[in-house]
């Protein structure tokens, strides 16, 4: 999958996971100065109520030169089962809400926009992905444990989503942006320039807590509150 790098010395706003929050997204890039470059990390469908204006606005950043969407674990999922890998992604697409809200020929329209996303973007002393990387710097879209363990800070602060918290928090060099928004939490974004952080309300969902949980690493390490450096 391609990479994306900036061109540019401008300032840059992170954007978490934002799971078919379509509304939270409309109103959090309403916050952002329309002159600095706006990266989602990945998984803006499925889950969250209006997915379909998730990916438009998205789409539409993309399209404005304002935005870079990155692969998520969702996106390529989704791919897997509209290209028909396995029994299992063809039932795990069918099962998503992406899949619900758009039908099969919505999904299929926009299968060749989600396979151009890159998978990463690199500032200058940091880069941006969906969840982390493996040892010999393969993008993993799943990873979380390990990754948190073993990054050695050799490409400045990454920043990532996928693993949902209460905040925006740091651990050592890497940055975590997905602050639940579908879960009841919040839609963020954070500047790795200046490390602000702005955030807007995400969508309540029924059945679900108001804040998501942190998934610990089994070193017993966490995601500790942010600081800036």
């Amino acid at each position: 999958m391609p990479a994306s790098e900036s061109t540019s010395g401008g300032r840059h706003w992170v954007i978490g996971d934002v799971h078919g929050c379509g509304e939270a997204l409309r109103l959090l890039i309403g916050l952002l100065p329309r002159e600095d470059r706006l990266i989602l990390c990945g998984d803006v469908i499925n889950r969250g109520p209006r997915i379909p204006m998730a990916m438009e606005l998205a789409w539409h950043l993309v399209r404005q030169g304002r935005g870079v969407w990155l692969m998520g674990n969702h996106e390529r999922d989704l791919l897997q089962g509209l290209d028909g890998r396995s029994t299992e992604a063809v039932w795990r697409l069918r099962s998503s809400r992406t899949y619900q809200q758009l039908g099969e020929t919505h999904c299929r329209a926009w299968a060749p926009r989600l396979a151009q996303l890159p998978t990463t973007y690199r500032g200058d002393g940091w880069m941006a992905t969906h969840a982390g990387l493996e040892d010999d710097d393969t993008v993993n879209l799943s990873v979380r444990a390990p990754f948190w363990r073993h990054y050695d800070g050799r490409h400045g602060d990454v920043i990532i989503g996928h693993t949902p918290g209460p905040a925006v928090r740091r651990m050592g060099s890497i940055v975590f942006v997905d602050t639940g928004a579908c879960y009841g939490g919040q839609l963020s974004a954070y500047c790795p320039e200046t490390g602000e952080v702005r955030s807007v309300p995400g969508a309540a969902r029924p059945g679900h807590a108001g804040r998501p949980r942190i998934l610990q690493a089994t070193s017993g390490a966490s995601p500790a509150a942010l600081v800036p450096r």
